[in-house]
């Protein structure tokens, strides 16, 4: 969804952002747009709180690496034992299939 102005709301709405965007002249202007002395600086707190996320990324991937450890290389079976499990399926196919001959009596 578009926001569209009328022509005629242009230019008031373009001069009224001009002026709202513009810093404050004068002679005693004290505000710097929240850039203070201690601007960009941080602090002890923040230090800590980056150690302690590091910290814990490390226990992440050392228990990451854990778990690495105990999955299968390969998740395909056997060949030996899927040839083994189809020559049984086959045995067992066929004796069902065959009909038992009963003695005449």
């Amino acid at each position: 969804m578009s926001f569209v102005l009328p022509a005629f709301a242009v230019v008031p709405v373009t001069a009224t952002a001009l002026f709202l965007a513009q810093q404050p002249t004068g002679g005693n202007n004290t505000d710097n747009g929240g850039q203070g002395e201690d601007f960009g600086k941080s602090s002890p707190v923040g230090f800590l709180l980056l150690i302690v996320f590091l910290v814990v990324v490390g226990f992440l991937v050392r228990s990451m690496t854990k778990h690495l450890k105990r999955v299968p290389g390969s998740f395909d079976t056997d060949e030996a034992a899927a040839l083994e499990a189809e020559a049984a399926a086959a045995k067992a196919e066929s004796s069902a299939a065959a009909p038992s001959a009963k003695p005449a009596k």
